[in-house]
């Protein structure tokens, strides 16, 4: 997942949010292992046709089914609402077999 808020936020909000998500997604039962990271910024960003990254998010999941449950886990909706109040931002899911 690439998360990219509208707006630049301070690195330690930003590791909030990083950390109630991983808490989140860990304690669902749902994801095998949670790596997340800040965006590095280079001066090509100032190019991007869509939006600029903060931050990678990478869930391993076991399959499919655990992939689709983790769009309705309990907490999901919480955590998105309050973030989105605070510093409104857009996610991009990129869903793929594990890279070799």
């Amino acid at each position: 997942m690439i998360v990219a808020f509208d707006n630049p936020i301070p690195a330690n909000e930003l590791d909030q949010y990083l950390k109630e998500f991983e808490e989140l997604v860990m304690g669902s039962g749902l994801v095998e292992s949670v790596a997340t990271r800040h965006h590095i910024r280079v001066p090509g960003d100032d190019h991007a046709p869509v939006a600029v990254a903060s931050a990678v998010v990478q869930l391993h999941l076991t399959d499919l089914d655990a992939l689709n449950a983790t769009f309705t886990m309990p907490g999901a909706v919480d955590l998105i609402r309050r973030w989105q109040a605070r510093h409104p931002y857009r996610a991009v899911w990129a869903n793929h077999e594990p890279l070799t």
